[in-house]
């Protein structure tokens, strides 16, 4: 007996649900509209604040730099495109600049990192005074930064009565041996005297970073590597740094947008002489003091546009951070 097999039926073809429709009643349009301007309205005062105090300015800037324009003949102005943008890279003077700007951004933000994390990693045991340890050592990130100079211009450097050769001196009397030559470290070692003045300040905000990482450890994994037999250096070295990768990014990416636009410390301790003069500080030398304004408008969006392209790295150091801390909670 034979059996016929017969093909099953073609299944029904998969319909796709019905799309709600895309046109709402023109009253309900206009009740969305209605709420999301009035959701939106109290942000318009400060986004229109904001532009005008941020963007508007930025743009003068831009078209200024497209001048050759001197405020000693302000009548006397001619377009004259990316020359300016070209100088700015040409000239030796604010090629140095660049230069000087890249060093001291460098060093300062390396330093700091570094002494940072010993006092975070200090800071994270538990000792008596704890509290107040800290907040000593958050001061120096809460002075206003000409202060800051002023200090170790005035109370640290100076030849004379300076805190530094006091301290010379006062060593030398303990030892029994003849006062050493006072030096003057500002005209010594101008650029050093500048670097120790911002890594003074700048420690105790790579410090806070590094705590909060430190801080957020899993306290599991720590202990099931202690219970294991690993000792200080090997947690250190497989656990804590690696969990510290994302902070010590973050630390070092706004480190470095806040200092590579520092212009009090050189300012204020040498004034932009003996090689010290940066970018920012160039840039004010040359608006305020050749009154050549394109280019110091040049010089200054060639600033704000490496400003940018640091603060764009930051925004995702800082975005991966959260999701990783989102992910982990």
């Amino acid at each position: 007996m034979s059996t016929s097999l017969s093909t099953p039926p073609n299944p029904p073809a998969h319909t796709a649900p019905a799309e709600p429709s895309r046109h709402l009643p023109p009253q309900a349009a206009r009740s969305n509209r209605a709420r999301a301007w009035a959701t939106r309205a109290p942000l318009l005062p400060a986004l229109v604040f904001l532009v005008a105090v941020t963007q508007l300015p930025f743009v003068a800037t831009l078209v200024i730099s497209l001048f050759d324009w001197n405020s000693l003949d302000p009548e006397d102005r001619a377009f004259t495109g990316l020359s300016n943008y070209a100088s700015v890279f040409t000239d030796p003077a604010l090629r140095e600049s660049v230069l000087t700007t890249v060093l001291l951004t460098a060093s300062v933000v390396v330093a700091s990192v570094v002494l940072g994390l010993v006092l975070a990693l200090l800071l994270d045991r538990a000792f008596l005074g704890r509290g107040l340890v800290r907040t000593l050592l958050i001061t120096p990130f809460l002075l206003v930064p000409v202060s800051a100079a002023l200090l170790w211009k005035h109370a640290l450097y100076n030849p004379e009565y300076g805190l530094f050769n006091g301290a010379l001196s006062w060593a030398a009397g303990l030892l029994g041996i003849d006062s050493p030559a006072q030096p003057d470290w500002i005209s010594e070692m101008p650029l050093l005297a500048v670097e120790a003045a911002l890594v003074w300040q700048w420690t105790p905000f790579m410090m806070l970073i590094l705590l909060a990482g430190l801080q957020s450890r899993p306290a599991e994994m720590m202990e099931a590597a202690r219970l294991d037999g690993a000792g200080n250096w090997q947690m250190f070295r497989y656990l804590t740094l690696p969990h510290l990768r994302r902070y010590l990014e973050l630390g070092i990416l706004l480190g470095s947008v806040y200092i590579v636009q520092n212009f009090d410390a050189v300012f204020t301790i040498t004034s932009g002489g003996l090689g010290t003069a940066n970018l920012p500080y160039t840039v004010y030398q040359t608006f305020y003091q050749a009154h050549e304004y394109g280019l110091a408008s040049a010089a200054g969006v060639v600033v704000v546009i490496g400003t940018i392209v640091v603060a764009t790295f930051a925004l995702r150091v800082v975005s991966s951070l959260f999701r990783e801390e989102a992910t982990r909670a």
